[in-house]
């Protein structure tokens, strides 16, 4: 079977080339971007907030918060986003949500390696899950995809049953922080052996995109009452806008 694939390679990337994943140029190798979609891209780096992850523009003492932080901390232990939520960032969750480009989840995983060196090695990966009735809809959980490709690079395990969303929230694109956290507050249970599989260990929650934080502290929240020691998210974009601060 590998002799095939090798054999037909060249036959498939004539008829159907690699292309990037944002503008749709022909690229070199599958999940790559074309030099301009990729620095049109706002990669995000330190210094960050030590609470949330949320990038300052310059660099702080260690230890130092963002605004909203020192207003209310959250839940969860911080966020690991790959680049800034914008116009051109926002196409990729979008077509790996509602295109069906599945191969996008690899692509994310991969850029999400670079901050596995700040997560201890018995860590446990849990995708943010989605409800039974989106779950059929859809056909597949975005966050499992990215996951799974994460843990399938890492070696570091994944837990599917962990963490369920028992309740069909409405989309929360259009609402405000506000109206997302009330939806959300009581939207996930989890798993009667949870607090064996997560007693003293550190999460990594997989979402797609972080906006206002509503969905991952719910889910830090649960966790941590669970047994987990700590949870940091792992996402391709983060909203930057004060909108996440509402």
């Amino acid at each position: 079977m590998e002799i095939l694939s090798t054999l037909l390679k060249p036959v498939v990337d004539f008829a159907l080339p690699p292309r990037c994943p944002i503008c749709g140029v022909t690229v070199e190798a599958d999940n790559r971007f074309c030099l301009s979609c990729w620095n049109s891209l706002d990669f995000l780096t330190e210094p960050w907030c030590a609470s949330c992850g949320r990038p300052f523009a310059f660099e702080q003492a260690a230890g130092t918060q963002c605004a909203a932080c020192l207003k209310k901390p959250p839940d969860h232990d911080g966020v690991r986003a790959v680049v800034a939520y914008d116009d051109n960032s926002s196409l990729l969750p979008m077509r790996l949500k509602y295109g069906g480009r599945l191969g996008f989840a690899e692509l994310i995983a991969g850029q999400l390696e670079r901050f596995l060196g700040e997560i201890p090695a018995d860590a446990l990966i849990v995708p943010v899950p989605l409800h039974r009735w989106r779950l059929w809809s859809r056909g597949f959980n975005q966050s499992v995809l990215i996951g799974r490709a994460l843990s399938e690079r890492s070696g570091i395990a994944m837990e599917t049953g962990v963490l369920a969303r028992k309740d069909a929230t409405p989309p929360l694109r259009s609402m405000s922080a506000k109206e997302r956290r009330r939806l959300v507050k009581n939207a996930f249970a989890v798993s009667h052996d949870a607090q064996s599989k997560l007693k003293g260990r550190a999460v990594i929650l997989i979402d797609d995109v972080y906006t206002t934080g509503s969905t991952a502290n719910a889910c830090a929240r649960i966790l941590k009452v669970s047994g987990a020691d700590q949870v940091t998210v792992f996402c391709w974009a983060r909203v930057l806008t004060e909108y996440d601060q509402s």
